[in-house]
């Protein structure tokens, strides 16, 4: 009759399953290891389940006290099921609505999300669930967090899905915070690997977008003596083209150019697929910006070869051609 009542006055009857779940936690007896196998798959089963109904209502009896600790214990005792449970939309959504509920909680959860920090943070569920950890724990634990999340960044960066948490953090946490400044000079000082890399030269171009001169000048700085190297490439020749994009930076690319090509190489890079388009911007911001002796050095090395710039990837040559018609 009362749980009939229950279901009458809008208050979800729970399943078997979830009743002798909530059961385990109210009791204090240890479990034997058959039922901690048990209880481990129906939390998983409560954790993922479409029916958020049922996870409100259990949590809501749990109330905040011993007995949602011995659920959080079994939830992030083992390393597999909880990431297993995190990487699960919907496991993910409430493992979030559990964060921030009481301190005790909390630590469970951070030496779970401590434990597997690159796997939680290379997923998109999983790395939202660390993500909330940084904003609603408590500064010691946002503090061994950001230390992981530096200490990783360069990894991330070169992760298929890494590379987009770790863009989401460079765009959205606090421009003032100081870990966030970490991270931005860990990608700076290591540009030079990122920036030749399928994902890693996205998080480069993610830090000059920010147009942050001292940045800028960081990335520019490491990728020093490298630039004609890397326009020959699909990946670098992106990051190149945004150093360019900057008066300070594009100086030295084009000093790079200028200094570290002869003709023949310049012109063999203005021909390359991906060069080309280093080649010619270079030649559109310094004309633009009237740096007059930059963009006359561009001209005057490339034009002895302008006869092999007017075929694939002509664009360079006719724009020689029409500084003298």
């Amino acid at each position: 009759m009362a749980n009939g009542g229950d279901h009458l006055r809008g208050i979800p009857n729970l399943t078997e399953e979830n009743q002798s779940l909530l059961n385990s936690f109210r009791s204090s007896a240890a479990l034997t290891p058959q039922e901690t196998a048990t209880c481990t798959q129906s939390l998983f089963n409560l954790m993922t389940s479409n029916d958020a109904s049922q996870f409100r209502e259990v949590i809501s009896r749990l109330g905040d006290g011993s007995d949602l600790r011995r659920m959080v214990s079994l939830l992030t005792s083992n390393n597999a099921p909880f990431l297993q449970t995190a990487r699960n939309k919907n496991g993910s959504n409430r493992i979030q609505e559990l964060l921030g509920k009481t301190d005790d909680v909390d630590n469970f959860f951070l030496t779970a999300i401590l434990r597997r920090f690159f796997d939680m943070m290379s997923d998109r569920d999983s790395s939202r669930v660390a993500l909330r950890g940084m904003r609603v724990f408590s500064e010691e634990k946002k503090t061994a967090m950001y230390d992981l999340l530096i200490h990783h960044a360069v990894n991330l960066a070169c992760d298929a899905d890494g590379y987009i948490v770790l863009n989401g953090i460079i765009d959205y946490f606090d421009p003032s915070s100081f870990y966030r400044d970490g991270v931005l000079y860990v990608v700076a000082i290591n540009a030079h690997r990122l920036s030749d890399h399928a994902f890693g030269n996205r998080v480069v171009q993610r830090v000059l977008r920010l147009n942050d001169l001292r940045c800028t000048h960081n990335v520019a700085v490491s990728l020093n003596g490298h630039c004609v190297y890397l326009s020959f490439n699909k990946y670098g020749s992106f990051v190149v083209e945004k150093l360019l994009d900057t008066e300070e930076a594009a100086v030295m690319v084009v000093g790079e150019l200028l200094w570290g090509c002869d003709g023949e190489r310049l012109a063999l890079l203005a021909r390359n697929e991906f060069g080309n388009f280093v080649v010619g911007k270079a030649l559109r911001v310094t004309q633009e910006r009237n740096r007059r002796d930059l963009f006359w050095g561009l001209v005057n090395k490339l034009m002895p070869f302008v006869h092999l710039l007017r075929g694939f990837h002509g664009r360079i040559g006719a724009f020689l051609d029409s500084l003298y018609n």
